[in-house]
């Protein structure tokens, strides 16, 4: 553990950080796994939404790089056209 006293407060805040920035690389996987689920039917297009809003709201807050959001953002809309053509 550290001595110094600013140190100690930056592990805190470097906890709660982590513990934040999780919870939204959770939401991503998951709105991601909702956009592929809901291909044909009524809500599809609402779901590709909310993905790609997540997506841009976390490298827009630093989460995610800037990069990484436009790679995910490209692999989901890929999925989401192979799973078209396929059905």
């Amino acid at each position: 553990m550290a001595n110094i006293k600013s140190q100690i407060k930056r592990n805190k805040q470097n906890v709660v950080a982590r513990e934040r920035n999780k919870a939204v690389k959770s939401e991503l996987r998951t709105r991601t796994k909702n956009a592929v689920a809901a291909i044909g039917t009524e809500n599809e297009e609402t779901a590709l939404r909310a993905a790609i809003k997540r997506i841009d709201k976390a490298a827009a807050k630093g989460v995610i790089h800037r990069n990484q959001a436009a790679n995910k953002k490209s692999g989901l809309m890929k999925r989401i056209a192979t799973a078209k053509s396929d059905a």
